[in-house]
């Protein structure tokens, strides 16, 4: 298996601020955090496996993050119909934050799909599943999503395939950008920003040997922990466009430096090609 199928970030736990400098919560309202976080997330669970709509997602989400103390706003034009969204990948956060925002559809490993109750919450809500142990099945994974994208779905994928600390991140792989172009589907990229106070922090990434737990208890403790969601004009591929420079330029506008792929070099910005046209969402 090559690294361009299953990525691997540069980042570690050597990327996560040390504890004795983090802005922490009270001990008393951590502790309530994470009862509140965990009833809301195993509510959600159990009912949107039952009665699935984006409106109820949407509540459920924001209530999640409000529970967990996590502070969220968007800005710039998000669709809210046949759009494909690509974004940056920090923690188990973003999926909330999207929901919160839009109603998209998500990209999800296969594994998910067998899961108690998250597995048929997510088949209900249209999730699209990726066998990342199979390549073979990658052509029928982006030949579903651009079905739900012709269908008017938005949907809303981490092209860099695994999760990044937020001050550095990865290049956009190009597979699921074929998607819109066989769609005729506008990419939105989407930048995650995670701050406290205004000054950007890595205290919601999730990263290497990290644990789910220990980083759900991490987010809970942290005060002030806000994360802004910022939507960024709209790329409308041509019939002719390339997924490749579909991705470079998405990865360009949405990376918090300059991305770097090794076929292709440093992208010096991202500057309109043939084929791709940028005009707001």
């Amino acid at each position: 298996m090559t690294d361009l199928w299953l990525p691997r970030s540069t980042c570690g736990e050597h990327c996560l601020p040390i504890a004795a400098r983090r802005n922490l919560a009270t001990a008393a309202l951590t502790a309530w955090r994470i009862a509140a976080t965990t009833t809301l997330i195993l509510a959600a669970a159990v009912t949107l496996s039952l009665v699935a709509s984006h409106s109820l997602t949407r509540r459920f989400a924001r209530a999640v993050l409000k529970a967990a103390g996590v502070k969220h706003r968007g800005t710039g034009r998000l669709p809210d119909r046949h759009a494909l969204i690509v974004a940056n990948h920090v923690s188990w956060l973003d999926v909330l934050v999207i929901q919160a925002h839009t109603p998209a559809r998500l990209l999800a490993k296969h594994e998910v799909r067998d899961w108690p109750v998250i597995g048929r919450m997510a088949r209900r809500l249209g999730t699209v599943f990726v066998d990342r142990t199979r390549p073979k099945t990658l052509r029928d994974t982006v030949a579903d999503v651009a079905a739900a994208l012709k269908e008017g779905a938005v949907v809303a994928v981490f092209p860099e395939g695994t999760t990044w600390c937020g001050r550095s991140g990865g290049w956009f792989r190009p597979a699921m950008f074929q998607a819109a172009i066989d769609a005729g589907a506008p990419v939105v990229p989407v930048r995650l920003a995670f701050s406290i106070d205004g000054a950007p922090t890595t205290v919601a990434a999730f990263l290497g040997q990290d644990t789910l737990l220990a980083s759900v208890r991490r987010v809970v403790a942290a005060r002030g922990l806000t994360v802004e969601l910022r939507a960024h004009p709209a790329l409308y591929p041509g019939p002719d466009a390339a997924r490749r420079t579909l991705a470079r330029a998405a990865g360009a506008v949405v990376s918090p430096q300059w991305t770097v792929e090794p076929t292709v070099g440093r992208i010096s910005a991202p500057t309109p090609e043939p084929g791709l046209a940028v005009r707001p969402a």
